[in-house]
């Protein structure tokens, strides 16, 4: 008697097959219509294909390019439709990037605001260079107050171009004011205002 535990000596062991799974079914994909083929001409071809040999209904088929316009229709059909406009979707359903209004006002103002700080030196000559260095302070004040009101989201500009031309307005009158005072406290050694003749 042979236990079937113990395997035989003269009969090697042979594994099992595992199962295979079954496969599932993949649906069937739907049958595209047959469409008569045209030639580069537009024309179809001699004899006709498909299910009827005459000419398509609606005309003959336009030649594929970017070019092609039929007579009397706008621009050329091949260009595809023009872009949407900022804001609105596109065909996809997305909306476009409409980009940020650039902030000019508020750098033009920060600009003229660090210029003119940097610029303080200049207002140290007698009287003129005081004058010269209110000009781009002014400015910058200006133009900062103005984008204050138009450009919201540049803040950080304008803010930096208003307080740099506060700044650099008050060393331009600094200066314009100890040349006066050096003036008028300079003594008149020479000179006789003595108009009696």
């Amino acid at each position: 008697m042979t236990d079937p535990n113990t395997p035989d000596p003269a009969v090697p062991h042979v594994p099992e097959v595992p199962q295979v799974p079954d496969v599932p079914q993949v649906p069937d994909v739907p049958k595209v219509p047959d469409f008569p083929q045209s030639n580069a001409a537009g024309q179809p071809p001699p004899g006709g294909s498909g299910p009827s040999a005459g000419p398509p209904p609606g005309g003959p088929v336009p030649p594929p390019g970017p070019a092609y316009q039929q007579p009397g229709s706008g621009p050329a059909a091949g260009y595809g439709p023009p872009p949407p406009r900022y804001g609105s979707p596109a065909p996809g359903g997305a909306v476009p990037y409409a980009g940020t209004k650039q902030s000019v006002l508020s750098i033009l103002s920060m600009v003229a605001g660090v210029i003119g700080l940097l610029g303080t030196p200049v207002g140290f000559f007698p009287i003129v260079g005081g004058i010269l260095a209110l000009i781009l302070p002014v400015a910058a004040v200006v133009l900062g107050f103005i984008a204050r009101g138009r450009e919201p989201n540049g803040r950080g500009f304008w803010l930096t171009g208003i307080i740099t031309g506060f700044v650099a307005i008050a060393l331009a009158l600094l200066s314009i004011l100890l040349w006066a005072l050096l003036f008028a406290n300079a003594p008149m050694n020479g000179y006789n205002y003595n108009f009696d003749y």
